[in-house]
């Protein structure tokens, strides 16, 4: 029996429709740090699997964890949280365990990086990148800038305008560094000593900003100071040759920042062929050589340029390294920090 011009219309459109709904590229939502990742690498994973990714920037680790609680959970499918916030991510049910078996590039971490004490046998985080916290300058002709964070925290040393960094455990760390003590202080004299200090380095500064702003700023001549991540520093003086970028004397902070997926991302395969995709060795040296911050992806590092892997500002060596300090969980007691943060806001 022949069917109806009408039917068979309505038929062949159904077909088309889901003809053209197969052939859409699925998307990948990911939720990262501005200026965190090659957009080749974007565009060579797009290519490689059909999809499109979508990317949604923060720009300090408190907003990221604000709004991966408030419904971020479900809307994104990768997130890269630092060392010290993914405790609390796992504590809330925020991130979904990694099935290793889609993972097989995970051989290929470093073992200073892998099974790190915050989150053993990598359950639910992969390293991603590593660096440094520490300012990013463009000394005055003829001037030779000290080493110290006492360039934000004393007025006498002051060397010209500078940005405050806009992130509590980042700011707060350097002023408690600048007084002697840990980055993961709570005893409450020492915090109070640490906030006395920003307060009245935010009177005297041009404002806050996140290290990307901050590293901008510099370059733009509108501050001549700025506390940035390393990556930013030697990004900024590859653009600009009169800047530099070092650690203070005093000590600072190493960071490691770690990609994983929200516990209800919408697309949980594709995120772990991501993951593994940057994992890749080739793919891990091209993020290192975009980022300038250090890899630590062991299979990557014979084809990252030796200038970079020579650079003691992206590995800082054995002497230097020993002055600086990864940033812990504090669980309860980082309701210090949040008063004290609100405090600085609010005068």
């Amino acid at each position: 029996m022949k069917m109806p011009i009408l039917t068979l219309l309505l038929v062949w459109s159904a077909l088309l429709c889901l003809t053209a709904r197969a052939a859409d590229p699925q998307k990948l939502n990911l939720f990262i740090w501005s200026e965190y990742i090659d957009p080749k690498i974007i565009t060579q994973f797009e290519a490689a699997n059909h999809c499109k990714v979508v990317i949604d920037l923060y720009e300090d680790a408190e907003s990221m964890l604000a709004k991966i609680q408030a419904g971020g959970v479900a809307q994104y499918d990768l997130v890269v949280p630092p060392d010290h916030l993914v405790t609390t991510l796992v504590k809330l049910n925020l991130l979904a365990p990694l099935r290793h078996e889609n993972l097989p590039n995970l051989k290929n971490l470093d073992p200073t990086f892998a099974n790190p004490p915050f989150d053993r046998s990598n359950r639910f985080t992969v390293a991603y990148q590593w660096g440094t916290v520490g300012v990013f300058a463009r000394p005055a002709a003829g001037q030779t800038l000290a080493p110290t964070w006492g360039l934000f925290f004393d007025p006498k040393q002051q060397a010209g305008s500078f940005v405050l960094i806009d992130s509590v455990r980042d700011l707060l760390g350097a002023a408690l560094k600048y007084r002697g003590y840990s980055i993961n202080s709570v005893d409450p004299k020492q915090l109070k000593e640490a906030r006395d200090l920003v307060l009245e380095a935010k009177r005297r500064c041009t404002g806050f900003d996140g290290s990307v702003g901050a590293k901008n700023k510099v370059l733009a001549k509108t501050a001549r100071v700025a506390i940035a991540y390393s990556g930013e520093g030697v990004r900024g003086m590859t653009d600009d040759k009169e800047t530099v970028y070092f650690i203070p004397r005093e000590g600072s902070q190493i960071w490691l920042d770690n990609i994983a997926i929200p516990a209800r991302a919408p697309h949980r395969d594709l995120a772990e062929k991501f993951i593994d995709f940057i994992l890749d060795a080739r793919i891990g040296a091209q993020l290192s050589a975009f980022t300038q911050f250090a890899s630590p992806n062991q299979a990557a590092l014979p084809f990252i340029p030796a200038a970079d892997r020579q650079n003691p500002v992206i590995y800082p060596p054995a002497e230097l390294r020993a002055k600086l300090e990864f940033l812990q969980d504090l669980g309860g007691k980082t309701r210090l920090y949040e008063e004290i943060w609100t405090q600085v806001k609010a005068k």
